[in-house]
């Protein structure tokens, strides 16, 4: 790997960090943004869907023009965008606003985490290309470590608009580097003699590639549909202090850290579905606890968190680099645009369902949070299945 292609993915990681944690902040401000909101757990959900279906809509409109621009172009007009919603979130001072905030952050930032992946699957070659995925999804790890814990504290210290505020500003230094460090790519353009309405359509249509689609969506129905209520969950059902739950996301982005690269090496070696299959497979053990957890020591809890944590991951690496293997390299863009779009909506619907079946208890406690877990695990089964029906195209 040369050194340009090293600085591209740490500027693809810095990316893809910030959009992270503008998105995953959210979770463990729930506890906080309900009381101060007074807002009832399917709202909080609404709050976290704004951001996912505004990305998948995002994604669909992106589809039928990403393709016809240079990448850079491309990320820079989206962080340009994606900055301006950050910033947007730091002024809210309502649940309306902010909910508008979310939809503006989420309409640039469903484009970037398309970007990302059409920019690594241009660059790297395809038996390469779950290793650099890992390194760029790292950034999801460190994004636990430094920037949800950072931006807890931030929120103790003054108010949950100021994370917001923080992270904007750290936005503007990333832009930096996309002007210094991201090349021109521009191999792409011309080269598909389909027009953009037959070639976006041909993606629900052409098996393999609507497979991999309906593949991604079950991947986020499995994980997302738990995700958002983890925090809400810990403090009002097992007793986990709010002002500890920064651990939560310290213990299980430190151990990420690790086995992100780790899983995108193993991927590359012993087969995407294979590693995709046995990581989906023991994501189901974590999820059954989670949902069905009781009051229980600190330790215990961190552990099965950081589990949780590290066999998320290491699912949603092979399946992005199966997903971007599906459609051939001159609609690549476009593809990962329409296959970020079902991730988006895939998330939003997830923790809209989980929104409805949970109910908050007259003594503050969440119920239903089980069943949701069992349908998280039913998506997972399906999702495995699906896997091993994609024909890799590189």
């Amino acid at each position: 790997m040369t050194k340009q292609v090293k600085l591209l993915l740490f500027t693809l990681a810095l990316i893809q960090f910030t959009h992270i944690v503008d998105f995953v902040i959210m979770m463990p401000l729930g506890p906080q943004l309900m009381r101060v909101f007074k807002i009832s757990p399917a709202q909080f959900s609404i709050v976290v869907s704004a951001y996912t279906f505004s990305a998948g809509i995002s994604g669909i409109i992106a589809a039928f023009f990403i393709d016809r621009f240079d990448r850079k172009t491309a990320l820079i007009f989206c962080y340009l965008g994606f900055i301006a919603g950050t910033f947007a979130c730091s002024f809210a001072n309502d649940y309306h606003i902010l909910t508008m905030a979310r939809v503006l952050t989420g309409f640039f930032g469903g484009i970037l985490g398309a970007l990302i992946l059409a920019i690594i699957s241009d660059v790297i070659p395809f038996e390469n290309r779950a290793s650099a995925m890992g390194i760029v999804m790292a950034s999801f790890s460190v994004a636990s470590v430094v920037g949800v814990p950072a931006g807890l504290y931030l929120a103790s210290l003054h108010n949950w608009q100021f994370p917001f505020m923080v992270l904007g500003g750290l936005s503007v230094f990333v832009f930096l580097f996309i002007f210094s460090f991201v090349p021109p790519l521009r191999d792409h353009l011309n080269a598909s003699k389909l027009k953009v309405t037959d070639t976006v359509l041909s993606f629900f249509t052409t098996r393999n590639t609507a497979i991999s689609l309906l593949f991604m969506l079950f991947v986020m129905f499995g994980q997302f549909s738990i995700i958002p209520f983890i925090s809400p969950y810990m403090v009002s059902n097992v007793g986990f202090p709010e002002k500890d739950l920064f651990l939560i996301y310290l213990v299980g982005g430190g151990v990420t850290i690790f086995s992100s690269p780790l899983v995108g090496k193993l991927a590359d070696k012993y087969g995407k579905s294979k590693v995709f299959a046995i990581a989906a497979g023991l994501s189901t053990i974590p999820v059954f606890l989670i949902t069905n957890m009781s009051p229980m020591p600190l330790p215990l809890i961190l552990c099965v968190t950081a589990f949780f944590f590290v066999v998320m991951g290491g699912r949603m690496i092979p399946a992005s680099a199966i997903a971007s293997s599906a459609a051939p390299a001159q609609v690549r863009g476009s593809f990962m645009s329409i296959n970020s779009s079902v991730q988006q909506f895939g998330s939003g619907i997830a923790a809209f369902v989980a929104g409805k079946i949970i109910v908050l208890s007259p003594t503050g406690q969440l119920e239903n949070y089980n069943i949701v877990g069992y349908v998280a695990i039913f998506a997972t089964i399906i999702s495995i299945f699906l896997s091993y029906q994609i024909v890799k195209k590189g």
